[in-house]
């Protein structure tokens, strides 16, 4: 897939900007503040319809302005799509594809793939669960978009499931015993559970077919000199245990061990007043040579180990979508050493459309300088070099 167009209105700092990518590589090159990210954050919502820097779309909006809109054309083998998203302060956004608006957002999803890389990504190793979870649900919704819908009502009934315990801990009297109604209880119990086996086993089968990809993109990077594992560590764990790695695809096995462990939780979760049990409380364990990445990794272990996620992301999708994505390097060269730059340059070459922002071009060498697109960024206005 190729982007032929952008064109920003109202978007962050940029007011009206137009912009045609006429080369595999663009490098936005310009000071720090000026919009380089803000551009690759354009792209990053006709994407994923998310951002990494904020949930909110008034954040996205330009001061004083009521919306902001990110138009784009994209070519791929089935044709060229024109893609529109419509950002507004204090209602819900609008998505366009083709001239068409859809009823449902998600079906938005997939039309355009990419995958981000910048210095926050660190955050993937040295972050809490939350992080890791956010990564690996991103990664799916691109990989298969249905899984957004299934998402959004997984944490619909735990909202939903969190408020009923709440209610029945205020509504307790005090000669009551600490419990939860039980009939209740068990109905969103089951809907938690039937859910959440549904997020678990898509995170699972995602992860299986990614972890030897990553593994190997590792082992390149780092000269066979260090080992790199991978383990999903689920919320709720089985009886059989993880196998190499690899959680249970059996949706049977999963529901009861959730129930189960629910039920062992009930009193606990009374007192706590929140849900204790379930997939919105996994996290995934990175280790090199046995050793915990997180807590003991060095800083270039942690970015080899970062920079082998972000390659095997771009292999995972182009295996499954059938077309390489979009790559979108966000500053992201200043953090990783001559070694791990020239390892991801050479990576990208011409397979990848890349757009990279950068302050200064020394990164970059003569061949990739004459192969690229460079734009000047300054305030939110692009000019070409």
């Amino acid at each position: 897939m190729f982007l032929q167009s952008l064109h920003l209105h109202q978007f962050r700092n940029y007011g009206d900007q137009s912009v045609e990518f006429l080369a595999p590589k663009t490098i936005l090159l310009g000071e720090n503040a000026q919009g380089k990210s803000n551009l690759l954050e354009a792209v990053e919502l006709l994407a994923t319809l998310k951002s990494h820097r904020t949930s909110r779309d008034r954040d996205l909006v330009q001061t004083a302005m009521a919306t902001a809109q990110i138009r784009a054309h994209l070519k791929r083998d089935l044709g060229v799509s024109s893609l529109q998203l419509t950002l507004r302060s204090g209602s819900r956004r609008t998505a366009v594809i083709n001239g068409e608006t859809l009823r449902r957002q998600q079906d938005f999803l997939g039309h355009l793939n990419a995958v981000q890389f910048s210095c926050l990504d660190l955050d993937l190793v040295r972050g809490g669960p939350g992080q890791r979870r956010t990564w690996t649900d991103t990664l799916l919704m691109q990989l298969e978009p249905l899984y957004v819908y299934i998402l959004q009502q997984y944490h619909q009934v735990l909202k939903q499931r969190n408020a009923f315990i709440k209610q029945q801990t205020a509504e307790r009297a005090p000669d009551q015993p600490p419990q939860l109604e039980p009939t209740q209880l068990a109905l969103w119990d089951a809907q938690l559970v039937t859910l959440g086996t549904r997020v678990i086993r898509r995170r699972a089968r995602m992860l299986k077919r990614l972890i030897p990809i990553a593994q190997s993109w590792h082992q390149a990077i780092s000269g066979s000199t260090e080992q790199l594992e991978i383990r999903y560590a689920p919320n709720v764990e089985l009886a059989s245990g993880l196998d190499s790695g690899i959680y249970s695809d059996d949706a049977h096995e999963i529901q009861q061990a959730f129930l189960d462990q629910l039920k062992t939780r009930t009193t606990a979760e009374y007192y706590q007043r929140t849900t204790l049990v379930g997939p919105h409380r996994d996290d995934i364990d990175f280790s090199i040579d046995d050793t915990p990445a997180r807590q003991y990794g060095s800083q270039g272990q942690q970015r080899t180990l970062v920079l082998a996620l972000k390659l095997s992301e771009l292999q995972l999708i182009e295996s499954v979508v059938g077309e390489p994505p979009l790559l979108l390097l966000d500053d992201v060269l200043a953090e990783l050493d001559l070694n791990r730059q020239n390892q991801l340059l050479d990576t990208i070459q011409d397979r990848f459309q890349t757009l990279i922002t950068t302050t200064h071009l020394g990164s970059f060498d003569a061949k990739w300088l004459t192969s690229s697109q460079v734009l000047h960024v300054t305030n939110g206005r692009l000019v070409s070099k």
